[in-house]
């Protein structure tokens, strides 16, 4: 079969498939479906298919998971730094400083599958870095199976979550949509309706994976790494198989990178001010890349939430993770 009629095929499925699918309000489009037991949009829905059809797990491939605004840039840019330190030995003339960091690790489900893709990924540098939403259940099973592929979840505390993807999707969602509240969307958040959601289920399904197979899956938090970065670094580039060397650390190597990889760093270089990243899952020629960067803190959450509002997302953060041993960090 030709290319063109495979492509023409797969979208008259996705057709098909979606009229089969439970929908609700979309932030970003008009509708997200639940697919696979989490909510996508449509093009999602396409390219994560694609990639469950087509994805060959290489043995050094690193993934690099979160949910949403939940510090995925930083995690990029920190997983790029630590594996290629070798490379770019000299920080005065590192990829990081001329390209957003989606640039140097692609989405899988949002670049390198999105739009009818199925590119050759065996030319990719060794080991493959690839970042990704997607839930763990729904990754390929070579992935989840494999012992020596490497996967770092980044979870932040879901308060500032819903903050940061609230402010964030405002930006991209297209003036063609009516416009929903900031209460409405709190609600929709609660109830699990948001991308690669419920929130809780997308958390709980990488965590509980971390505890059963450490050297598979390593679990990070944002707010224990605003704190204590140093630490946090020296875990990842062990886990990742780049670890430190003692001559590294008394160099500062780690503290290096992270200034390099810092928010204040990357939001003030001219490529993260005024370019934009080469991301096809957006579609929209309004993103710029300062949309990435907007205060990075913990906490920020106080300057937007009503008491009612932290009651209810507090006790459904009590219901959703009692008993599991995840717990965070709010301020």
């Amino acid at each position: 079969m030709a290319a063109a009629e495979e492509e023409e095929e797969e979208i008259e499925e996705l057709k098909e498939l979606l009229v089969t699918l439970p929908k609700e309000k979309g932030w970003r489009t008009r509708f997200i479906y639940k697919f696979q037991g989490f909510w996508s949009q449509p093009k999602e829905i396409q390219s994560i298919l694609s990639f469950q059809k087509h994805f060959k797990t290489s043995e050094s491939d690193v993934v690099l998971a979160t949910i949403p605004k939940s510090g995925t840039t930083w995690l990029k840019a920190l997983a790029f730094a630590i594996i290629n330190r070798k490379r770019y030995s000299n920080t005065q003339n590192h990829p990081l400083l001329t390209s957003n960091p989606h640039d140097l690790v692609p989405f899988i489900e949002y670049e390198i599958y999105a739009n009818n893709q199925v590119p050759d990924l065996s030319d990719f540098a060794q080991p493959r870095i690839f970042a990704t939403h997607i839930p763990y259940h729904a990754l390929v099973e070579s992935m989840k199976k494999s012992d020596t592929t490497k996967i770092v979840y980044l979870c932040r505390n879901p308060f500032d979550t819903f903050i940061s993807s609230w402010l964030f999707l405002k930006k991209l969602r297209p003036e063609s949509l009516p416009q929903f509240s900031f209460e409405e969307a709190f609600k929709m958040y609660c109830d699990g309706f948001i991308g690669c959601g419920p929130f809780w289920e997308h958390m709980l399904g990488y965590y509980s994976e971390s505890l059963k197979r450490p050297q598979h899956v390593l679990f990070l938090k944002y707010e224990d790494m605003k704190e204590d970065i140093v630490s946090n670094l020296r875990v990842l580039g062990g886990f990742l198989g780049f670890p430190f060397s003692l001559e590294e650390e008394r160099e500062g190597v780690i503290e290096d990178i992270a200034n390099l990889c810092s928010f204040d760093k990357l939001k003030e270089l001219e490529v993260n001010k005024s370019g934009k990243a080469a991301m096809a899952f957006l579609n929209n020629n309004n993103f710029e890349n300062n949309y990435l960067f907007r205060k990075g803190q913990v906490g920020d959450w106080v300057n937007h939430f009503n008491p009612s509002m932290v009651n209810k997302l507090s006790q459904l953060m009590e219901d959703k993770f009692q008993g599991s041993g995840l717990s965070f960090k709010l301020h």
